[in-house]
């Protein structure tokens, strides 16, 4: 029966994550449609389609690598969907279109996704079972000989701001320790009497997980929400998801920061990883990682990448501003490159990915023998 469950929950996390991909590729694909254009492809995913069905003019597949999708628009970008479906050697016609009709289409797919996002927030305001509230980054327990003992950390103190940068709870904290890396760092702390101190800590990584950690324990959360929903409020849910996407992005372009921050980041098994722990614990917090997903994949296509929404936004800009066009030489040597980065990077993530889940599972498996040999020496 337990094996019925998880399976019906790994379809659920499926759907969820599909739902959020295929909001961001109708966006493109309506606005297109409604505009006029030539839509070749609608698929969902990448690579040799395992399903297809041509309806209308338009093929839909669903595609064997379930890392993302796309639409396939010759009008408005014939050599970037050529490279996708792998047929960059073809040499396709473009049809001289209005730069802002492709400016609409390519803006069309974030808005989506934004769009999403501000429908979750609300319906989640209006869920009286759904938990919100933030952890505060207030010390509970600090580990024998761990960083934040060895740094004179205390139970009861409160952790203000890290490398400089104010937290405001304990969510917030972790992520500036993970960016932090396994550096000195200094912490200001404030203690049970509100007396202010700094102290210096240096994280320590964990070899399972790669996270970098103080070994010190917050409070209790058993009543407490997930860390990514800190506010009912939609409103401010949704500045929370922006800024904590923004911290990141920063980091990456940071030189100090950039490092640590790369090793911090997921690929698409540990965000299939994070919808299926939150739909475990309790649906509505599958419904908020959904919605902190799907402002990050508006914000992270609005970055002006050729190959990614920004980049096309940035071409369409460039012909509306200045009234000449990028040279589609230009754009489609861009385009291939990023194509190549972009799978470069996210084949890294996939990989990086399987192996700090192959190093837990291990890790848990030492763990259960560990537990399984002390019960037999006690008898």
């Amino acid at each position: 029966m337990e094996y019925l469950v998880t399976a019906g929950y790994i379809v659920l996390c499926v759907l969820l994550f599909s739902l959020a991909i295929a909001i961001h590729e109708f966006g493109h694909f309506i606005v297109a449609l409604k505009l006029g254009l030539t839509v070749k492809c609608f698929s969902i995913g990448f690579g040799p389609a395992i399903w297809k069905k041509t309806w209308r003019g338009v093929e839909y597949r669903i595609s064997c690598i379930p890392l993302g999708g796309y639409v396939s628009i010759p009008d408005v970008d014939p050599e970037g969907t050529k490279v996708i479906e792998g047929e960059g050697g073809k040499k396709a016609p473009k049809k001289i279109i209005p730069a802002w009709k492709e400016l609409l289409v390519a803006v069309a797919g974030p808005m989506m996704n934004l769009a999403l996002a501000v429908v979750l927030a609300f319906l989640l305001a209006l869920v009286p079972s759904a938990r919100f509230g933030e952890l505060p980054a207030e010390i509970s327990k600090v580990l024998e000989n761990g960083p934040a003992a060895k740094a004179g950390i205390k139970t009861g103190d409160t952790v203000i701001a890290v490398g400089g940068r104010k937290v405001a709870n304990w969510t917030e904290m972790q992520v500036e320790f993970q960016i932090a890396g396994e550096k000195a760092t200094e912490v200001l702390l404030k203690d049970k009497n509100g007396a202010e101190r700094t102290v210096t800590v240096v994280p320590e990584r964990d070899k399972a997980s790669g996270a970098c950690f103080i070994k010190a324990l917050s409070l209790p959360n058993e009543k407490m929400s997930s860390s990514w929903m800190p506010h009912r409020n939609p409103l401010r849910q949704l500045a929370w998801d922006a800024g904590s996407i923004f911290r990141i992005l920063k980091g990456l372009v940071n030189p100090k920061e950039s490092k640590n921050t790369a090793k911090a980041l997921g690929g698409p098994q540990m965000i299939a990883e994070g919808i299926y722990r939150s739909i475990r614990k309790d649906i509505w917090d599958g419904v908020g990682f959904l919605r902190f997903l799907n402002v990050n994949l508006a914000i992270l296509n609005l970055l002006p990448i050729p190959v990614l929404d920004g980049g096309l936004i940035m071409f369409a800009l460039i012909a509306v501003i200045f009234r000449r066009r990028v040279p589609e030489k230009v754009v489609s040597s861009l385009s291939l490159f990023f194509m190549v980065l972009l799978f470069a990077a996210m084949g890294t993530l996939v990989f990086r990915d399987a192996q700090r889940s192959w190093r837990l599972h291990n890790q848990e498996k030492a763990d259960v023998q560990q537990e399984s040999d002390q019960v037999t020496e006690d008898r």
